[in-house]
């Protein structure tokens, strides 16, 4: 049987088989039946971990709304362990209120189980957690994997057994080595050599999947005998150890001595990544002295055959990680090197790299990517982050991953380790500016504007003294946001309107594009003509730079001007193109703003059971997130309480109440937007309830889609760039519902009679 993921939740699927347990899983899930809180004990290597990952899998029917998993391995400061749990149950950190209170919003009304695993060293932690969920989470169930019992009320213990000897533990022995050595089999000749290895073993899940890896080369005597010699030596070094931690250092010392001078420098330098690392990582930080970077990638290999390292995926990014068991013990002999504060600086050098050329390359193509990979590398950023060895490399850090914090929804750890930057490193250096402004956007967006009001002033301050034009461009930008937010748009347009002008002076053209669609909604809100005009501007140099995240923005922001100007057909083009942008970023404010947006002009095509859902969904992303829409100011609060009546006159109160539900059942910002758009259902209502929707242009750029040509042929037949088509073939996309060109030329085929 193996592990598969879950409709609702993030279980890992699993690689290998899993062996054996049939009583032990059967009993767990007899216990959760009527247990709510459930802790798996046990040595180190026993299986803690892949048995509840089973017991979550077979048991995924008896928690409909969803099973999760929250990886504490990597976790090392106890305050973390409430906003992990929330990421992943999908709940991004937005900073809004608190992630105990956004995770038992979320979980409240839930049939759910949460597989709390690796708890020993943050134990208390995990039970204040552990004790505030289920308390406010009638149907949820946890299951913990710990090496001690989290000592609340309510809990029930298993203590997870080793497999038993022979059965279990000789079924997984062959097993495993069948995977690395198809021919191997357990013969009447070798079958009391197998059971005594296994015996020796202690049945220990994690000594028997160590000692299967060297069954490519070696035979199993041969690996009995070796492991005898090295039990001998270690229990004469540590009478103080339980036995099963003495066999289980045994295997790992074993397995060690096994490997090649170059295979264990490599699981030495490892054991710096937290929680996982990709191939470029590993050779940037763990090549040299005695490790070239080109043989990096094949020792690796070796490792992954070896079991000492393990293939991982993140959101379909290829990665490696290490057992917390092996990394301990790679890190145990780093230390002895002498290795490990040099390998620690190159771990943080390389993520400062990485953030900082994502941060330079921003408004430019690639951004979902970036976002991506920053998550990826989550518990490594936050381990660079804790160093403490050089006040202005945590500084720079911190002030690199601002896009990261902001538009990848981490605004509460962003302020923190923000916060925390600044305060070790006091001193007036550029640096500190760059942090200071960082620190102030993510203020902003917290309504916080008393901290983002001392932190700008000290970095216009900085920036005049040091005489940075690109830094003081940035200061007079946030200066138009606060204005914006404090409601001072007169205020806010000249000063938007001098940093555009510095930005396309001092830095990359295309950084100004966020300033811009900012001053396009201080325009129109203030009726000013130029306001529409600034938008478009927006999205074409957007477009010319491939940027997507602020072309979303100042899509949507055209979008609201033209749905109030009574353009609906237009409105409802621009905000499926932006929503369409959006999925991608899994930031829940910007698609709740968006998604308010659609549900409005939708509802006025009388599609109210659909905008009743999407109203839904946006009330859980702005209960998620702790804010209100009126925060934003009083046309889209006004808006939103039409849209409301006019569905509720539609389907009735109960009805309207059942389509909150529904549209609040989504996890993530992603699953929203597609609900809403139609993603895998039929989305010909709203196409078909907008009569003629195409431009003239759109329509001439249909015709010739229908012909088969491509956009860079229609460029060339309009005279156009691209990039220009690509926009019209998205809109003719968007206002007709369709995901092909092979959909916009059937439709073509039947209407270009009536709309030529």
């Amino acid at each position: 049987m193996t592990v598969l993921a879950s409709r609702a939740g993030n279980l890992p699927e699993a690689f290998t088989t899993f062996v054996g347990r049939r009583h032990d899983i059967a009993e767990i899930r007899r216990v959760l039946g009527s247990a709510r809180l459930l802790t798996l004990t046990g040595t180190g290597g026993v299986g803690k971990t892949r048995l509840a990952l089973e017991v979550a899998a077979t048991a995924r029917k008896a928690f409909p709304d969803g099973t999760w998993l929250v990886d504490l391995a990597p976790v090392g400061d106890a305050s973390a362990v409430a906003t992990t749990a929330a990421a992943a149950v999908g709940i991004v950190d937005l900073g809004g209120r608190p992630a105990l209170d956004r995770l038992a919003v979320r979980l409240a009304e839930r049939r759910a189980l949460i597989v709390l695993d690796n708890c020993e060293h943050l134990v208390d932690a995990c039970a204040e957690l552990a004790d505030a969920l289920l308390s406010a989470c009638p149907g949820l169930r946890i299951l913990a994997t710990s090496r001690q019992t989290l000592g609340i009320g309510g809990e029930h213990v298993f203590t997870v057994p080793p497999l038993k000897v022979p059965d279990e533990a000789v079924e997984l022995l062959r097993d495993r080595a069948c995977a690395v050595r198809p021919d191997f089999r357990i013969t009447d000749d070798n079958w009391d050599t197998v059971t005594r290895l296994c015996a020796d073993l202690d049945g220990l899940p994690l000594a028997i999947e160590l000692t299967a890896s060297r069954l490519r080369t070696l035979t199993v005597e041969q690996a009995a005998d070796r492991l005898e010699d090295r039990f001998a030596l270690l229990t004469g070094g540590s009478r103080t150890a339980r036995p099963r931690q003495r066999t289980l250092r045994a295997a790992m010392e074993w397995s060690y001595e096994l490997c090649s001078p170059a295979e264990r420098l490599l699981w030495n330098r490892l054991s710096v990544f937290a929680g996982g690392f990709g191939l470029d990582a590993a050779e940037a930080v763990c090549a040299g002295e005695g490790l070239p970077a080109q043989e990096v990638l094949d020792v690796l290999d070796r490792l992954v055959v070896q079991s000492v390292v393990l293939p991982a995926e993140h959101e379909g990014l290829p990665r490696y990680r290490l057992l917390a068991t092996v990394r301990e013990y790679g890190r145990e002999r780093l230390a002895e090197s002498g290795e490990e504060e040099r390998l620690l600086r190159r771990h943080r050098d390389f993520h400062l790299a990485l953030a900082e050329r994502i941060a330079g390359r921003w408004y430019g193509p690639g951004q979902e990517e970036a976002l991506t990979r920053l998550r990826a590398e989550h518990a490594n950023l936050l381990a660079a982050l804790d160093r403490d060895d050089d006040p202005q490399a945590t500084l720079a850090l911190a002030s690199a991953l601002r896009f990261y914090w902001c538009a990848g929804g981490f605004l509460a750890e962003g302020r923190r380790q923000l916060g925390r930057a600044l305060s070790a490193a006091p001193e007036p250096t550029l640096a500190r500016a760059r942090a200071l402004c960082a620190a102030s956007w993510v203020a902003l967006l917290q309504s916080d504007h008393a901290a983002a009001d001392g932190w700008l002033r000290e970095a216009g301050e900085l920036g005049e003294r040091h005489g940075d034009g690109a830094l003081l461009a940035h200061v007079a930008g946030l200066r138009g946001t606060r204005a914006a937010f404090q409601g001072r748009l007169a205020d806010a347009v000249p000063l938007f309107e001098h940093a555009v002008a510095a930005h396309t002076v001092v830095t990359e053209k295309g950084s100004a594009v966020f300033l811009l669609f900012q001053l396009a909604a201080v325009q129109m809100d203030l009726g000013d003509p130029r306001g529409e005009t600034t938008g478009r501007q927006a999205v074409e140099l957007a477009e010319a730079h491939g940027e997507r995240w602020a072309r979303a923005h100042a899509l949507w922001t055209l979008s609201c001007h033209a749905w109030r100007q009574g353009r609906r057909e237009e409105a409802l083009a621009l905000i499926r193109a932006s929503l369409e942008i959006e999925r991608g970023f899994n930031e829940p404010l910007s698609a709740a703003l968006m998604l308010e947006t659609f549900a409005w002009i939708i509802a006025s095509y009388g599609e109210y059971e659909r905008a009743g859902r999407t109203l839904g969904s946006t009330r859980k992303m702005w209960r998620d997130v702790g804010v209100e829409i009126s925060v934003f100011g009083p046309p889209l609060d006004d808006d939103h309480a039409q849209c409301e009546r006019s569905v509720v006159r539609a389907l009735g109160q109960e009805g309207y109440e059942r389509a909150l539900a529904v549209g609040g059942r989504h996890d993530t910002p992603k699953q929203a937007i597609d609900s809403a758009l139609g993603v895998g259902i039929d989305p010909a209502p709203v196409a078909a309830a907008v009569p003629g929707p195409l431009t003239r242009r759109e329509r001439e750029v249909a015709a010739l889609v229908a012909k088969g040509l491509s956009n860079r042929k229609i460029a060339e037949e309009f005279v156009v760039s691209p990039r220009t088509v690509d926009f019209h073939v998205e809109n003719i996309r968007a206002k007709l519902g369709f995901t092909s060109r092979a959909q916009v030329a059937a439709w073509w085929a039947t209407q270009a009679p009536t709309t030529q």
